[in-house]
């Protein structure tokens, strides 16, 4: 497990970003994704009877949908272990393979940083 306090500040926001809406919404999940110019993108999981999104892949389309071209990181507030391949898939088609991805516990403690090499 990692403090969030030994990661760049930046990162540190995401993490805190993702956790803020996964708790101001009462959803499952939170995620953050950070863009090539710094902007910051913030979803909860969505979950209608007709559209099931996680969190990350709802904060990647919403990075895309805002004309983002690529990723520097990504954060996930869950009290899952792990990620589902697709949701790693999202942040690599924007952001490339070696984009971080740090997932967290609902309290903001990072407990993994993965990329897809």
């Amino acid at each position: 497990m990692t403090e969030s306090t030994e990661l760049h500040p930046e990162d540190r926001k995401i993490v805190t970003l993702a956790r803020s809406a996964r708790a101001r919404n009462g959803v499952p999940e939170g995620a953050a994704v950070r863009d090539e110019t710094g902007r910051t993108y913030v979803a909860g999981t969505v979950a209608l009877d007709s559209l099931q999104l996680s969190a990350l892949r709802t904060a990647v389309a919403m990075a895309v949908a805002s004309g983002a071209r690529s990723l520097e990181a990504a954060a996930v507030v869950t009290t899952a272990d792990h990620l589902p391949p697709e949701d790693r898939s999202a942040v690599t088609d924007l952001g490339g393979p070696t984009t971080p991805i740090h997932l967290a516990t609902p309290d903001g403690t990072v407990h993994d940083t993965l990329t897809t090499t």
